[in-house]
C-alpha cells in the first residue's frame, strides 16, 4: 500500500491566515480571543470566542462567488486553495478525478441555519429566501472545496462533531493507501454562531476568561471558527512531482465510547490511542509530543489526562493544547491540531499551552509546554480529537 505524506497545509484561524502566520501565532503563543462580533451578544454573560477577523476570501479564492456560499463553506474552499498552494500543487500535475475532497464539520452552515429558522419563524417558508435553501446542506462544505479546486474525486463531509477533521484525514488516509486517489484535500471547517455558543453555555462549559486546559483553575472552552485544510499525497505521486513533505501520515484510529453524549471516557480513550499506535507501528516510548484535546474544562482534561497516563504508563510525553491560543474550532478543531503537529515535526519545535499558570495536583507529572514554544527534536506526534456522542479519533504522525 501507498505511503502517506503530508505536501501542503491551509489554515485560517484566529492567530494567523497561511501556514507562515499560523505557525509564528504558534510560536509567539499569540491569542486569538475576543469580544464576539458576528452576532448580537446581548443577554450573554460570557461573550469571548476566536473569530476569524481579518480574512478577505475573495483574496484567496480563484473560482468561487464568496456570495453565494456560506461562511463554512468558505473556509473549506479557502483553506483548501492555501493548503494547495502550499503544497506547490499545480492543476496540471494530477489527474482531477484522482484528487479527492473530504472535510469534517460540527455544525455545517450553522448561521444558514440560525437564518432559515430566523426567517421560517417570522413568515414560515414562503419567508425564507431560494438561496439560504441553496446554501443550508452541511454537504457543501466539500463541495464548495471541490469546485475552487475543479476536481472531480470523491467529495464527502463528515459530521462526527469536534474530532471530525481527525476522521476526515482517518477517511483521506484510506483513500490514498487503497489506491483510490493520489491526492486527497482534507480537513475541517465550522463557523462561531449564535446556537453553539449558547449550547455550550448552557452546558456550563464556556471558560470565565481565559481557556487554560490542563490549568489547575481551568473553567473551560471558549468558541472558536475557521477552516484547516491539509494536502495529502502518495508517496508516488510525490516523488513523481518532487515535493518537500512536512510529515508523513502513519496511521490513525476511531472509536466510540456509547456510554454517553457529552461526558468522555477515559477507558475508551486510552483504547483509542491504544489502537492509533498499533495501526501507526508505533510504541508509546516512540512519541515525542501529543497535541492535545484539551479544551480546557475540568472533565475533558482530567479525562485525557488520565487516559495518557494509562497508556504511556506514566512516562507521557510533553502535550499542549493550541485551543488556548486560537479556541475551540469545533470540527476543525483536530485539523488545527494536524497542522500545528506537522509544523511540530518539520520545524522542530512544541506549540505552547496558554494561559497556563498553576499545576493541576491531579497530573502534576503533566508537562503542558506552558505559555511558551520550545525547541525539540520531534519525531513522531499523536493528535487527538474528541467528541460529543463519544467519537474519538486520533491521528500519528511522523517526521520525514
Amino acid at each position: 500500500m501507498n505511503r502517506v505524506f503530508i505536501t501542503g497545509l491551509g489554515p485560517i484561524s484566529s492567530i494567523g491566515v497561511g501556514s507562515a502566520a499560523f505557525e509564528s501565532g504558534l510560536r509567539s503563543g499569540h491569542s486569538g480571543i475576543s469580544p464576539i462580533t458576528s452576532f448580537d451578544t446581548a443577554g450573554f454573560p460570557k461573550v469571548l470566542a476566536g473569530e476569524v477577523k481579518a480574512f478577505r476570501p475573495e483574496t484567496v479564492l480563484r473560482r468561487l462567488d464568496v456570495k453565494a456560499w456560506g461562511r463554512s463553506s468558505v473556509f473549506a474552499a479557502a483553506g483548501a486553495r492555501l493548503a494547495v498552494r502550499d503544497a506547490g500543487l499545480s492543476t496540471d500535475q494530477a489527474q482531477p478525478h484522482r484528487v479527492a475532497v473530504v472535510v469534517g464539520t460540527t455544525s455545517g452552515e450553522a448561521k444558514i441555519t440560525e437564518e432559515f429558522g430566523r426567517a421560517l419563524a417570522e413568515g414560515g417558508f414562503p419567508a425564507v429566501p431560494p438561496e439560504v435553501f441553496e446554501q443550508l446542506p452541511a454537504d457543501r462544505l466539500a463541495a464548495a472545496a471541490s469546485e475552487e479546486l475543479a476536481v472531480t474525486g470523491e467529495s464527502i463531509t463528515l459530521a462526527t462533531a469536534c474530532s471530525a477533521s481527525n476522521y476526515a484525514l482517518g477517511y483521506a488516509y484510506d483513500l490514498i493507501r487503497q489506491g483510490e486517489a493520489d491526492v486527497v484535500v482534507s480537513g475541517g471547517a465550522d463557523s462561531v454562531c449564535r446556537w453553539a455558543h449558547a449550547g455550550f453555555l448552557r452546558l456550563g462549559a464556556v471558560a470565565d476568561e481565559a481557556c487554560a486546559p490542563f490549568d489547575r483553575d481551568r473553567s473551560g472552552m471558549v468558541t472558536a471558527e475557521g477552516g484547516a485544510m491539509l494536502v495529502l499525497e502518495s508517496e508516488d505521486f510525490v516523488r513523481a512531482r518532487g515535493a518537500s513533505p512536512y510529515a508523513e501520515v502513519l496511521g490513525y484510529a476511531t472509536n466510540c465510547d456509547a456510554t454517553h453524549m457529552v461526558a468522555p471516557d477515559a477507558a475508551s480513550i486510552a483504547r483509542c490511542m491504544r489502537l492509533a499506535h498499533a495501526n501507526s507501528g508505533v510504541r508509546p516510548d516512540d512519541v515525542d509530543y501529543v497535541c492535545a484535546h484539551g479544551t480546557g474544562t475540568p472533565a475533558n482534561d482530567a479525562t485525557e489526562a488520565a487516559a495518557l497516563y494509562e497508556t504511556f504508563g506514566g512516562a507521557v510525553p510533553p502535550v499542549s493544547s493550541i485551543k488556548s491560543m486560537l479556541g475551540h474550532a469545533m470540527g476543525a478543531a483536530s485539523g488545527f491540531g494536524a497542522i500545528a503537529s506537522a509544523l511540530a515535526l518539520s520545524r522542530g519545535f512544541l506549540p505552547p499551552t496558554a494561559n497556563w499558570r498553576s499545576r493541576d495536583p491531579e497530573m502534576a507529572w503533566l508537562d503542558p509546554v506552558p505559555n511558551k514554544a520550545r525547541a525539540a527534536d520531534v519525531q513522531v506526534a499523536q493528535n487527538n480529537g474528541f467528541a460529543f456522542g463519544g467519537n474519538n479519533a486520533i491521528v500519528m504522525l511522523g517526521a520525514v
